[in-house]
């Protein structure tokens, strides 16, 4: 299924946009599409496996996974200060650059804060709501994770930022936050295999003196006020193998929402994909006009 996801750019004032999509279906092609933004630091290629478990658990509108500026192969933020309206904004200007119209929206971390920063500012826009793995930072953490979460590495004549970037990568997979080593912050799941690693390790080399930018922007968003002016319905997730503070958040994020509510599928990829795709299978009636329609 991933040989079927093709790649292609589109430009914005900024400069390329780098996306991955999956075509509509025939006979749905008057669907609204998806638009998946992922994780920091990676790139839509992390989202390849998602979109496939989508189609196979029978999606059939067409997806497409933009890389957010300052990660992957899109183009650098016009602003080192950027913050997640400036991406949301951004995102925008993708699918207007593309022709899209209403579409439905899934993030995921990084990515689901700026997709309900897009269903805040243009309800217009959004038919259905997907996030994963968000939550908000008081200040003392947004503080400790500005300080420790991204630091400014450089290329150097030993190659050490190669190193770092596969380590900083696979910690990650190992710790919530990845630099407090410490047993109480251990993940309970498997470390992916080498190849998922060396991919991501790519992903931050590539974005090096950019990957820190959509992170900062993640840190400082107040996602409970946010999220309470969403009028799309919504659905927020607790995947198995999410830390336990952000599945915990989710479900207070959902309550203060309009129209939100909480999803904990089991069953692996396979079954978070039957999961959101039910969802946005119950929305599809609903109108492009950002109105708020039970589903």
């Amino acid at each position: 299924m991933n040989a079927q996801i093709d790649r292609g750019f589109v430009r914005i004032a900024e400069g390329q946009v780098h996306y991955r999509s999956l075509p509509a279906l025939p006979g749905a092609q008057g669907a609204r599409p998806l638009v998946m933004l992922h994780l920091s630091p990676a790139s839509s290629r992390s989202l390849e496996p998602l979109m496939a478990a989508l189609r196979g658990a029978g999606h059939e509108g067409a997806i497409l996974a933009p890389d957010t500026l300052g990660n992957g192969d899109s183009a650098r933020p016009a602003h080192a200060d950027a913050d997640i309206a400036y991406f949301a904004g951004s995102t925008v200007r993708m699918a207007d650059a593309l022709g899209l119209g209403a579409f439905d929206l899934y993030g995921s971390h990084t990515g689901a804060r700026i997709a309900c920063e897009i269903a805040v500012s243009r309800p217009d826009r959004v038919g259905a709501l997907v996030m994963s793995g968000i939550t908000e930072y008081d200040d003392a953490t947004q503080a400790l994770y500005t300080e420790s979460y991204v630091p400014r590495v450089e290329p150097d004549e030993y190659g050490r930022q190669m190193v770092w970037g596969f380590h900083f990568v696979r910690d990650q997979h190992l710790f919530a936050p990845y630099f407090r080593r410490e047993a109480a912050f251990r993940l309970a799941k498997d470390v992916p295999p080498p190849e998922v690693l060396h991919e991501g390790a790519l992903d931050i080399l590539k974005a090096l003196d950019t990957y820190h930018i959509p992170y900062l922007a993640a840190f400082g968003y107040r996602t409970y006020a946010r999220a309470a002016l969403v009028r799309a319905p919504a659905l927020l997730m607790q995947p198995e193998w999410g830390p336990p503070k952000l599945n915990a958040a989710a479900a207070d994020i959902a309550a203060a929402m309009r129209d939100g509510r909480v999803a904990a599928p089991t069953g692996g990829l396979e079954g978070y994909a039957a999961s959101v795709a039910a969802f946005l299978a119950a929305c599809a009636a609903a109108l492009p006009t950002g109105e708020q329609i039970p589903c």
